[in-house]
């Protein structure tokens, strides 16, 4: 059980909760998996990086995020994808050379919703659920739209502490949703994966330890940096934020608002999991949800779609567009909206108008609305940040010029 890096207090709880998984469709295999700590260190090998990334649910307590009876069908292409060829830096490269080079563990292109290619590798299957890790930040923050279009939140220029009231008396007075949003809080925030002394990790730390409210405890002691809306710094940490002020606002978990507004309205074929700062308590809003490739799929489709769903609007007008579009900081354009990547893409090139949503490792959903593409990429990269040996973007361009 030391494995799993829980302290002895809470062992009892995480039984409870293996023996709950047991039950269920997301029951884990006996595969062996590293630790926490290994994972954002870096210093998993190979194989057992793999079997940890897709058993993520080992390592935490989870919640489950209930899929619906509707499923969105996924048909097969009329023209499938046969062969991608594409310059990447200076030097040319093929699909084949994409998915061994980056470490690609699955991988599914739609094209007007029809997949026109899906490969599982390293074990992977279509019922496998792989960790998302930042994928999920795009997740919280659609999960926000939805609260305002629902009126649980009246405005995205509403002060966090309006919802999170641990915060008051914090670097966080004066900030507002929009900052959270942008990660332009102005609060401090060191991102280093591999640095144990980093805020990244003191967040982990926190997790480890499962004490209920140790992260927003971190939060609230992290020191001003600039002014709200001066200064864009990446933060996991503004997402566990963002995700409380949605749980406060709604009155209920992001497990289940987002079963009852995404999971279910878009049509997942199966269940996800989502990793909690404690047992029974908050979603980690910037990573740790787990799903199946096709489910990341429809969440990109979603996203295509403006956040409507069968005639239905779960998000704002104009909300994907505003978050899926670079933002002018502090007199400088930074290719960031509402935790999603818009690519900087010249006039008139393929990735013009795509937008992203990324996770280290190489986790990425890949939304082209302008050529109805969706991408999804698992990857297990050596590292947590900068092991891609072939740019994502010219893969992902070229990939949408082959099923025009």
């Amino acid at each position: 059980m030391t494995r799993f890096n829980i302290p002895r207090g809470i062992l009892m709880a995480i039984s409870l909760s293996a023996s709950m998984l047991a039950q269920s469709p997301i029951a884990s295999s006996a595969e062996t998996i590293g630790t926490a700590r290994q994972v954002y260190d870096g210093t998993l090998t190979s194989d057992i990086q793999v079997n940890t990334f897709r058993h993520i649910e080992r390592l935490f307590p989870v919640r489950v995020v209930k899929h619906g009876p509707h499923v969105l069908a996924l048909p097969k292409a009329a023209r499938p994808l046969a062969q991608v060829e594409f310059s990447s830096g200076d030097k040319t490269y093929d699909l084949i050379d994409y998915m061994a080079l980056n470490r690609v563990t699955a991988l599914l292109v739609l094209k007007d919703g029809k997949v026109a290619y899906e490969d599982y590798e390293m074990g992977n299957t279509e019922k496998t659920r792989w960790m998302s890790m930042s994928i999920a930040k795009s997740i919280t923050s659609s999960l926000l739209g939805a609260a305002i279009r629902d009126g649980h939140i009246i405005s995205i220029d509403d002060p966090v502490t309006q919802y999170v009231a641990a915060l008051k008396g914090s670097a966080y007075d004066g900030v507002s949703i929009r900052n959270l949003l942008q990660m332009t809080s102005g609060v401090h925030w060191d991102e280093t994966y591999t640095d144990p002394a980093s805020d990244r990790r003191h967040m982990l730390e926190a997790q480890i330890a499962q004490r209920p409210g140790a992260i927003l405890d971190l939060m609230a002691k992290l020191p001003r940096a600039g002014a709200p809306g001066t200064i864009w710094n990446y933060s996991t940490g503004e997402t566990f934020v963002a995700g409380a002020v949605v749980s406060s606002a709604v009155g209920r978990s992001l497990s289940q608002y987002l079963s009852e507004k995404i999971w279910t309205k878009a049509g997942m074929e199966s269940d996800a999991t989502w990793w909690l700062e404690s047992p029974n308590g908050q979603e980690i809003g910037g990573s740790g949800l787990s799903a199946t490739l096709r489910d990341y799929g429809r969440f990109g489709l979603f996203l295509m779609n403006g956040g409507v769903v069968g005639g239905e609007k779960i998000l704002p007008d104009g909300w994907v567009r505003d978050a899926a579009s670079s933002k002018m900081i502090g007199g400088k354009n930074v290719d960031y909206g509402y935790m999603i990547w818009p690519f900087a893409a010249s006039a008139g090139s393929v990735n013009e108008g795509a937008f992203k949503a990324y996770g280290i490792y190489g986790q990425n959903v890949y939304i082209n609305p302008r050529e109805q593409v969706v991408i999804v990429v698992w990857s297990a990269q050596p590292k947590p940040g900068g092991k891609a040996v072939i740019d994502d973007a010219d893969f992902f361009a070229a990939t949408t010029l082959a099923v025009r």
